[in-house]
């Protein structure tokens, strides 16, 4: 994944613990629609591993 894809998306997980999911969103989404699809294969491994990283829950308090 490009650093700047990663930056953009630990940005967004931060804006969303915020409770400011709309900027997040408008960061997050044209990185990943510009993405190809190994990049894009890369993003949802990203974001299914780090999913705590924009609940700000730890994994035990993940229902």
């Amino acid at each position: 994944m490009r650093p700047s894809t990663l930056r953009a998306l630990k940005r967004a997980a931060e804006l969303t613990r915020q409770n400011r999911l709309t900027e997040a969103v408008l960061i997050a989404e044209p990185v990943i629609l510009a993405a190809d699809s190994y990049e894009g294969d890369e993003i949802l491994r990203w974001l299914a591993d780090h999913v705590t990283d924009f609940t700000g829950l730890s994994d035990k308090e993940m229902p």
